[in-house]
C-alpha cells in the first residue's frame, strides 16, 4: 500500500496547495508514482475530469505536477459556496444538493467518512505516495468532531502531518505553536513537523526561532521555502487581494505604450473560474486587472464578464454599480466585451431561474439574442470545437440551458458584433484560437499589439510546476520527508508544555 503525509496549514492560504503541488512535482521527477488528495475542498474555481466529474482546480493542478490524470478519487468532495450560509455539495464529481454550513457539520460531513476514506484506499493502492492538502486549519477544535479532511483523514490512515505556516503575514511561531497546542494527544502525535512558507531575507536570521520552536514543541522545521513571485498556479478558494485595483500576475513582463491590451473583469460576486484569465495574463504586453466600476471599463480593450455561482445576483450587482450601462455603451461602441459562463448568461436576454437563485423570470442585459433556462441536471463536460478558424478545448460546468436565437456561432454560444458569449470555461488556454482572439480584439480596440507567435500556456504551466517542485527539492528537507512519506506516522511525539525556551 502507498504511503503517504498530510500537508495541513496554521490558516487557509498558508501555502498548502502550493507546497502538495511542490511535493507531487519533486517525488514525481524522482519517478515515484504519486497522485494528489484532498476529502473535501471548499472552492469556486473547480475543473470537469475527462470521466465527466467536477473537482477542485487546485487538485488538477496538483495532478498535473504528479503528471497523472485528475479524477474524483482526488477530491471526493467539493463544496461551492452559493451565500454565506449554504454550498452546493458536489460527491465524487456529482452534485447532489444544497446543504447550509450547520446541516452539513450536524452530520451529512460525517456520512462521507466512509466515501473520503474508500477513495483514499483506491489511491493509495494505486500509487506510491498519496500527499494529501487539508483544508483551512486542524485547529478548528469546533468542528474537530465531524472533521474529514484534516487530523481526522491523517487519523484513518495514519498519515504523518507537516503543518505549513505562511511567515509573510506574520506570528508564524506563535502559529505553529498554537495549533500543534490546541490538538488532542493522539492527534498532536501525528504532527512530525512545520514548514516555513514565504519568506523573504536572510534564513541565518530565522535559525534561533526554529531551535526554539523544536525545543518547545519537540518537531523540527522540515524547510524554509523563499517568497517566490509569478508562480501564476490556480488558487483555490479565490482571489486572496482586495478586488480594488487587482492585477492578476502575469508571467511575463509587458512592455509599456500603445502595444500594451488591457483587459478588465469585472469582480461579479461569487466569482467563479476567474483562472479563465490567466492565459491572458501569460500573454506579454496583456494586463489584466480586475474592477467594480465603470469608470473603470473607459480605457479597456477588452471587458470580460467571468463565471459565476449565482448568475441572477450578478446580475444584479453590475445594475447597481453601474456596470450594466457601461457595458451596454460599450456594445453599442464595437468595443469588445467576452461573457463566460455565468457572464455569458447575464448579457442575454432573459433568464428563467427555479434552481439556483429561484429568482424565476429575470431580464438579461440583452446584448446577445440568448434565452437561458436553468435545468436542476448540471452540465459537465469536456467539448472540443473550432473558432476563428483554430482548434478549441474547454470545460463546461453549468445549470443554465442556453437557447441562442441569432448572431454568429462562437463555440456553444455567439457573437453579435464585439460581443462574444460562451460557457466554455478555459478556452483561451488553446494557444491558436487565444492569438487569434486577441488579434481581434485588438483591431477592434484599435491598438497595435500583436500577440506573441510563440507563446504557450502549456509549458508556461509545466514551467511554474517545476519551479515548485524545485522550491521542495532546494529548500526542504527531502531527506526527512521521503522517510515520512514512506514510513508513515511518528510514533507519537510528546508535546512539550509552554515555558521560557532556555
Amino acid at each position: 500500500m502507498g504511503g503517504g503525509v498530510l500537508v495541513a496549514g496554521t490558516t487557509s492560504d498558508a501555502g498548502k496547495s502550493v507546497v502538495t503541488a511542490g511535493i507531487c512535482r519533486w517525488l514525481a521527477r524522482k519517478g515515484v508514482s504519486v497522485a494528489p488528495f484532498k476529502a473535501q475542498n471548499m472552492s469556486l474555481n473547480s475543473f470537469v475530469t475527462r470521466e465527466g466529474a467536477e473537482i477542485g482546480r487546485a487538485q488538477a493542478m496538483q495532478a498535473q505536477a504528479a503528471r497523472v490524470e485528475p479524477t474524483a478519487l482526488m477530491n471526493p468532495v467539493l463544496l461551492k459556496p452559493g451565500g454565506d450560509r449554504s454550498s452546493q455539495v458536489v460527491l465524487m464529481g456529482k452534485p447532489v444538493g444544497e446543504m447550509s454550513a450547520r446541516g452539513y457539520h450536524g452530520g451529512r460531513q460525517e456520512a462521507l467518512f466512509d466515501t473520503v476514506r474508500e477513495c483514499l484506499e483506491e489511491l493509495r493502492a494505486s500509487y506510491d505516495a498519496v500527499i494529501c492538502e487539508g483544508a483551512g486549519s486542524p485547529a478548528e477544535i469546533n468542528l474537530r468532531r465531524t472533521d474529514i479532511v484534516n487530523m481526522g483523514i491523517a487519523r484513518a490512515a495514519r498519515f504523518p502531518v507537516v503543518v505549513v505556516g505562511d511567515i509573510d503575514r506574520g506570528g508564524v511561531f506563535a502559529s505553529f505553536f498554537g495549533t500543534t497546542a490546541l490538538l488532542s494527544a493522539e492527534d498532536q502525535g501525528l504532527v512530525a513537523g512545520y514548514l516555513v512558507n514565504k519568506f523573504r531575507g536572510d534564513v541565518s536570521l530565522l535559525e534561533p526561532g526554529l531551535e526554539m520552536l523544536q525545543r518547545l514543541t519537540g518537531r523540527p522545521t522540515l524547510g524554509v521555502l523563499p517568497f517566490a513571485h509569478g508562480l501564476g498556479i490556480d488558487e483555490e478558494d479565490g482571489l486572496r487581494v482586495s478586488l480594488r485595483g487587482a492585477v492578476r500576475e502575469s508571467v511575463v513582463a509587458p512592455p509599456v505604450g500603445d502595444e500594451v491590451l488591457r483587459v478588465a473583469v469585472c469582480a461579479v460576486p461569487l466569482m467563479s473560474n476567474f483562472t479563465d484569465v490567466d492565459a491572458l495574463a501569460a500573454e506579454p504586453g496583456v494586463v489584466v486587472r480586475f474592477v467594480d466600476r465603470p469608470d473603470e471599463l473607459l480605457d479597456a480593450d477588452l471587458v470580460v464578464v467571468p463565471g459565476t455561482r449565482g448568475t441572477v445576483r450578478a446580475l444584479a450587482w453590475l445594475r447597481e454599480r453601474g456596470l450594466a450601462d457601461a457595458l451596454a455603451r460599450r456594445a453599442a461602441d464595437g468595443r469588445p466585451v467576452l461573457g463566460i459562463c455565468g457572464g455569458f448568461q447575464v448579457l442575454g436576454e432573459h433568464i428563467e431561474d427555479e434552481v439556483e437563485s429561484r429568482a424565476g423570470a429575470v431580464d438579461g442585459l440583452g446584448l446577445l439574442p440568448v434565452r437561458v433556462r436553468f435545468a436542476r441536471e448540471k452540465t459537465l463536460a469536456r467539448p472540443v470545437g473550432e473558432a476563428l478558424g483554430e482548434r478549441v478545448e474547454g470545460y463546461e460546468i453549468h445549470h443554465g440551458v442556453a437557447d441562442v436565437t441569432g448572431g454568429a456561432p462562437f463555440l456553444d454560444g455567439c457573437r453579435v458584433g464585439a460581443v462574444w458569449g460562451t460557457h466554455w470555461h478555459g478556452s483561451l488556454e488553446s494557444d491558436g484560437f487565444r492569438r487569434a482572439f486577441l488579434r481581434a480584439v485588438a483591431a477592434a480596440a484599435g491598438r497595435r499589439f500583436v500577440p506573441a507567435p510563440d507563446t504557450s500556456f502549456a509549458a508556461l504551466r509545466e514551467e511554474q510546476l517545476d519551479r515548485l517542485g524545485d522550491l521542495i527539492e532546494e529548500h526542504a528537507d527531502t531527506g526527512a520527508l521521503l522517510s515520512l512519506i514512506e514510513s508513515g506516522a511518528p510514533s507519537g511525539l510528546p508535546f512539550i508544555a509552554p515555558g521560557a525556551p532556555s
